[in-house]
């Protein structure tokens, strides 16, 4: 399937599924999830495989064993890129009811990456590049988010330098825009090239610098 943009009907399908967010909608429009929303993110991402390597694209079932909300429906389609072997660093995009987001970094640390995390952001050579890096996105428009400590982690001072990367347990840059005409073209895939481009040299500094996980995986 050739990527034409994002269709204005996925953007009314998630309107509707974010008033009625049950089975029985589901199962009434789902033809249209499957035609306007899986099918185009689905060609986006095989367009910028060759790139930057096979996407995952997300099931719209939410995993409510853990969570208050029962909402049976992700009210979001989102893809994300991780490479096999690259470990920390990954690219995201998503679409929904409030337009499209592409974002890059880590969402999700286990505890011996963090750590790794904060040995590099304190070294005196990796420490200023990672600063430099989220301050040129910053400047180019960037949301810098993630989980963050409000205390000084264990193992360093207030009077460290870089101490609010520092705090950080997850860290990732992204940018959101609004539905515009633009949405539903090809220049959708442009600007998430573009975009993920941008954010290569963050998940450049992530892959040599943290990597992947040593831990076992967790049993549930």
């Amino acid at each position: 399937m050739t990527f034409d943009g994002f269709p204005d009907e996925g953007l009314v399908f998630y309107e509707g599924l974010e008033a009625d967010n049950s089975k029985a909608y589901w199962t009434a429009h789902r033809a249209g999830y499957e035609a306007h929303v899986r099918a185009p993110i689905t060609a986006l991402v095989e367009e910028l495989a060759d790139e930057f390597g096979t996407a995952k694209v997300f099931r719209p079932y939410r995993d409510v064993r853990f969570s208050h909300d029962k909402t049976p429906y992700k009210t979001h389609q989102g893809a994300v890129v991780n490479p096999e072997g690259r470990g920390a660093g990954a690219w995201y995009v998503q679409i929904s009811a409030d337009g499209l987001t592409v974002s890059g970094g880590c969402w999700r640390l286990e505890s011996d990456q963090v750590a790794r995390y904060r040995r590099a952001v304190a070294d005196p050579l990796q420490g200023p590049r990672l600063e430099q890096e989220v301050t040129r996105l910053r400047g180019a428009g960037w949301e810098i988010e993630g989980d963050r400590l409000v205390r000084v982690p264990a193992g360093f001072s207030a009077d460290d330098a870089r101490l609010d990367l520092l705090k950080h347990k997850t860290l990732h840059a992204t940018q959101r825009w609004t539905p515009e005409d633009w949405l539903h073209t090809r220049a959708a895939v442009d600007r998430v090239r573009d975009a993920w481009r941008d954010l290569q040299p963050l998940n450049d500094w992530f892959a040599a610098n943290v990597g992947a996980t040593t831990k076992e995986p967790r049993r549930r």
